[in-house]
């Protein structure tokens, strides 16, 4: 069952369309990921499920809700951590949780989403004091404090370091098996990997691709990448000719080729037909970064 149905979504600003038809459906109980560069139209389009933002045009349901029209009931059902959150410096974690559910009919107990959330020996610490992961962890207390159906996390783990980052990732796989929907809007690629279910693409105002990572990832140009350095020089030709060969790249004697299993075996036996060794041979498959590349054009 779609919990959140998004059809034809426009937004423009001084007559530039920043999003421009775009749709998708989020089931419940996804982590559903909205990747995209800088000015895509990731933002205002979440904003716009949130009821921040008003469409143009298109039609937008969150648990059958508008959330313009019927934005008063959407508090109840959705939670939000914005792009950029901020909260009074001298406001205690407490007093600001105390505040945050003073604003619900049936708040979640914060004592024990503050300890779900490794938040208990902060309580009396003022939000000023607060390191860069222990702010995240409060606005995620924040947005969850409703019992919210769906939570909308916009770019969590900015300016995390990666310990603190990990942590976070731990906590949204968390809320999802407490049952809620999570939309994320992130730029790192390696989190959405982790974390979601499925990804929109945002480039230009529109959707370039929506799918699971791996079948994202399965799009790209060159989903297995061989790397070696020869013991012997090799014919740029003749390995441009190797099945499914998508780019080829030297970086001083070394050889980095973008395909597919097939490549992999026919560089293989090329080399073992030329007697040529291969020195420091390494196969990876590709990842998400390079399927995003490919989908939003890496010369941008």
């Amino acid at each position: 069952m779609s919990i959140i149905e998004v059809h034809a979504l426009r937004k423009s600003y001084g007559g530039r369309a920043v999003v421009d038809g775009v749709s998708f459906a989020v089931e419940e109980g996804e982590i559903f990921g909205v990747l995209g560069p800088n000015g895509a139209g990731k933002t205002t389009t979440v904003e716009c499920v949130e009821g921040l933002r008003e469409p143009d045009a298109g039609r937008i349901r969150v648990a059958g809700l508008d959330p313009v029209a019927d934005h008063a009931a959407l508090t109840g059902v959705l939670g939000a951590q914005l792009q950029e959150s901020e909260l009074q410096p001298k406001l205690t974690v407490r007093e600001a949780l105390e505040l945050y559910a003073a604003c619900y009919p049936r708040p979640a107990a914060w004592r024990p989403l503050a300890e779900r959330l490794g938040l208990t020996d902060r309580l009396s610490t003022r939000f000023a004091r607060l390191s860069g992961g222990q702010k995240q962890r409060l606005f995620i207390a924040l947005a969850l404090i409703g019992n919210p159906r769906v939570v909308v996390l916009d770019e969590l783990t900015t300016g995390l370091d990666p310990r603190a980052r990990r942590d976070t990732w731990e906590l949204i796989e968390d809320v999802r098996a407490s049952g809620v929907t999570v939309l994320l809007v992130t730029h790192f690629m390696e989190e959405a990997q982790r974390l979601c279910d499925r990804i929109a693409v945002i480039d230009g105002g529109r959707i370039a691709a929506l799918d699971t990572p791996a079948g994202l990832i399965r799009r790209s140009t060159g989903a297995t990448l061989i790397s070696f350095t020869p013991s012997a020089p090799l014919d740029e030709n003749r390995l441009a000719e190797l099945p499914d060969v998508a780019s080829i790249a030297w970086k001083d004697d070394r050889i980095t080729l973008a395909g597919t299993d097939e490549t992999v075996s026919a560089v293989i036996t090329l080399l073992a037909r030329g007697h040529i060794t291969a020195h420091q041979l390494r196969v990876t498959d590709a990842t998400l970064d390079d399927a995003f590349l490919d989908l939003t054009g890496a010369d941008r």
